[in-house]
C-alpha cells in the first residue's frame, strides 16, 4: 500500500522501468498510461475517500499456436499482451467487496455469502467463485474497494474476461496474502469461476493472463495440464503483433463452432478414443478408407489439422527457445494455412459475400509474404486475424488493413513478460 502522491511521483509520467516493461518504450504511450493510472487513483479517492492504495495490472492474451487443439487435449502456445485491465484497490476493513468497473454498473459482493444461485457469467458471480476458491486453497480473503479500468477490447479475441478474473485473484493475493497465490492456481480459479457459471471454457486464456510472456500448455492430462513459461524476449525481435478485427458477428455461429470439436471427436470415436490426442497422424490416415463414409471428409480434414497443429506447437516452442524467430514465423504461416485448408474455420460455407477473415488474411499475405506471418486468431469464421509485422512495415500494414476494415480496428501489440501483478514501482 502506498500514498497516491508517492505513486504519482514514482510513475514519473511513465518514465520508469516497470511501465516500459508493461507498455513499451513509446513516450506518448507511456504518458498516456501514466495519466490513466493517475486518473483512476484520483477517482478511487473521490469514491472511497482513501488515498492509501495498491496498483495492479492484468494483461489480455493472444493465441499464437494450436488452433482448436485444446478441446482435443492437445497443445497450445499463447502470449500475454500489453493491453490490460488495471485496478486501484485497498482493503476496506469489512467483509464486503465493492468494485467500480469503468463503463459497467458498480457492484458489491458480501463474502459471507458466496453461493451462486443464478448461473450466469457476471462480475459478481466471478468474484464469489474466486473468493471461495482462494479460501479452499487455505488463503485469506477480505473486503476491499476497487476501481477497475479495462483496455482489453471486448470481442477482440484478447480475452477480456480471463484478464478480469485473474486480476480479481491478484487483488485477493496481494491485499491479504502477500502475493502468495501461484499464477497457475490463479488461472485455475478463473476457469473454475466460469465453470461455476456454466460456461465451460478451457484453461489457456486464464493461464496466459496470469503467467505472462509466452507460455505453452499441454492438456494431455485433463485434470493437471502442464504449463511452461518460455524464456523469450519478444521486444527484441523487431516485430509488432497486430490483431485486426475484420468485422462480422459470432452470433448465430454456434452450429459452426460446435461442429469443430464434434467432427474431430467423431473420428476419434471410430478409432476407439474419446478425443484425437491419443492418436497419431498415421492412425488417422490409415483409417480413412474405412471411416470416410461414416464421418465425412471434413471431419477427416479437421482431424489432420489437429494432428499437424498439435505437433507444430512443439516446433514453435523449440524455435523460440533457440532464438530462431524466422523459423517460428514460418510455422505461424503453416498453422494459418492448415486452419484455412483443413480446419476450414475461415468463413462460413455458402457465404460468398461475407468472408471478412479470408479477406484480411489475403491482404496480409500480399503485404507480408517473405517478411512476416499471419493466421486466423481464435475460433474463426468471423472476427480477428493475427499478424507478426516488421516494425518498419507497421504503418503501411495498419493503414492498408484499416482502409478496408475501419479505423482503430488494428491493435498494435507486443508480448509482455509480466502476467497479473502488483505494480512495485
Amino acid at each position: 500500500m502506498s500514498k497516491i502522491t508517492d505513486l504519482v511521483a514514482k510513475i514519473n509520467g511513465g518514465n520508469n522501468p516497470l511501465f516500459k516493461e508493461l507498455y513499451g518504450t513509446d513516450a506518448a504511450i507511456l504518458k498516456e498510461q501514466a495519466d490513466r493510472y493517475i486518473k483512476y487513483m484520483n477517482e478511487f479517492k473521490s469514491i472511497y475517500g482513501n488515498d492509501d492504495v495498491t496498483l495492479l495490472s492484468s494483461p489480455g492474451r493472444t493465441e499464437v499456436g494450436g488452433n482448436h487443439t485444446d478441446h482435443q487435449l492437445g497443445r497450445v502456445l499463447a502470449g500475454a499482451v500489453n493491453l490490460d485491465n488495471i485496478a486501484v484497490a485497498a482493503p476496506n476493513g469489512t467483509n464486503v467487496v465493492k468494485i467500480t468497473s469503468v463503463g459497467f454498473p458498480t457492484f458489491e459482493v458480501d463474502l459471507n455469502n458466496l453461493a451462486i444461485t443464478e448461473f450466469k457469467v457476471t462480475p459478481g458471480n466471478l468474484v464469489k467463485s474466486i473468493a471461495g476458491g482462494i479460501k479452499e486453497l487455505g488463503l485469506k480473503i477480505g473486503g476491499f474497494d476497487a476501481v477497475i479500468h479495462g483496455c482489453v477490447p471486448e470481442g477482440s479475441g484478447l480475452s477480456s474476461s480471463a484478464s478480469f478474473e485473474v486480476l480479481i485473484g491478484a487483488i485477493f493475493s496481494n491485499l491479504f496474502n502477500d502475493g502468495k497465490l501461484d499464477p497457475v492456481d490463479n488461472a485455475k480459479l478463473g476457469q473454475k469461476a466460469e465453470h461455476a457459471c456454466k460456461k465451460f471454457c478451457g484453461l489457456m486464456d486464464q493461464t496466459a493472463c496470469a503467467v505472462g510472456g509466452f507460455i505453452t500448455i499441454d492438456f494431455a492430462d485433463r485434470a493437471n495440464p502442464i504449463v511452461k513459461a518460455l524464456d523469450f524476449d519478444f521486444a527484441k525481435t523487431g516485430y509488432s503483433l497486430v490483431i485486426t478485427n475484420t468485422g462480422g458477428s459470432h452470433g448465430g455461429l454456434d452450429e459452426e463452432y460446435n461442429a469443430l470439436p464434434g467432427e474431430m471427436k467423431s473420428v476419434a470415436k471410430e478409432l476407439g478414443q474419446e478425443v484425437l490426442r491419443p492418436l497419431s497422424m498415421e492412425d488417422v490416415v490409415k483409417a480413412i478408407p474405412s471411416i470416410r463414409e461414416k464421418v465425412g471428409d471434413r471431419a477427416i480434414l479437421r482431424s489432420i489439422h489437429f494432428q499437424a497443429d498439435n505437433a507444430r506447437v512443439v516446433e514453435q516452442v523449440a524455435a523460440l527457445e533457440t532464438g530462431k524467430f524466422d523459423t517460428f514465423l514460418g510455422l505461424v504461416i503453416e498453422s494459418g494455412f492448415s486452419s484455412y485448408m483443413y480446419n476450414q474455420n475461415i468463413f462460413v460455407g455458402g457465404h460468398t459475400k461475407e468472408q471478412n477473415v479470408a479477406l484480411g488474411l489475403a491482404l496480409s499475405d500480399l503485404l507480408l509474404k517473405g517478411k512476416g506471418a499471419w493466421r486466423v486468431h481464435g475460433g474463426g469464421f468471423a472476427g480477428t486475424i493475427q499478424a507478426f509485422v516488421p516494425n518498419d512495415m507497421l504503418e503501411s500494414y495498419v493503414t492498408t488493413l484499416e482502409s478496408v476494415f475501419g479505423k482503430d480496428n488494428c491493435h498494435k501489440l507486443f508480448i509482455r513478460s509480466k502476467g497479473s501483478i502488483k505494480l512495485d514501482l
